[in-house]
């Protein structure tokens, strides 16, 4: 009687499996279900206000690459975190800070006034822009940028904001590129960046 060969049959099937299931996730990060060979489709137009007052579109993506992270000022940690390695990174750049755009768009726009922004953001690099809007134009941009966020009750009757944490490239003329690293160091990091001024 012939050896049946099903426990190798079994563990290829279950590799093959799993890593159509990590493909299909990816494609889908990606918008690769859309075509094959469409670029993702993350971006579109918007209408913010910065913490100065002024108004901000996706026009001003135009021209310059673009750093864009979506957070809240109330967020405990990794908001501040991120901020802080966009500061470095910018102060890493010198001079050529003033041809990157660096956006801090809120997912909290309840509690995240133009005021508030502004005073938040006067703790880190005068280059970053704080962006905020009624909750209809911040639920646009951030299904635009495919970007998670849910507000989740605390005890105390106060909340806070689930949301993606990644840093988003856009290039010059205003297309996603890829998440950007922070978790190196800020020369690094600006050397990486330059590439795309």
């Amino acid at each position: 009687m012939a050896a049946r060969p099903t426990k190798p049959l079994v563990v290829f099937s279950a590799f093959a499996a799993s890593l159509a299931v990590s493909l299909l996730v990816v494609m889908w990060l990606l918008g690769g279900f859309r075509s094959v060979t469409a670029p993702a489709a993350i971006g579109g137009p918007f209408r913010l206000t910065d913490q100065s007052g002024q108004v901000v579109t996706e026009k001003a993506l135009q021209g310059k690459p673009t750093l864009i992270f979506f957070g809240y000022t109330h967020c405990p940690d990794v908001c501040p975190t991120s901020l802080f390695e966009m500061s470095e990174l910018l102060r890493a750049m010198g001079k050529d800070a003033d041809k990157v755009n660096a956006f801090f768009v809120s997912v909290d726009p309840g509690r995240d006034t133009q005021a508030v922004m502004k005073d938040y953001l006067s703790s880190f690099d005068p280059h970053l822009r704080g962006l905020t809007g009624k909750p209809d134009d911040i639920a646009r941009v951030l299904s635009e940028y495919r970007v998670y966020a849910k507000k989740t009750p605390l005890k105390d009757g106060d909340y806070t904001m689930d949301h993606t944490a990644l840093i988003y490239l856009m290039d010059k003329n205003g297309h996603f590129v890829a998440p950007f690293n922070l978790k190196q160091t800020p020369a690094a990091a600006a050397a990486d960046l330059r590439r795309y001024l």
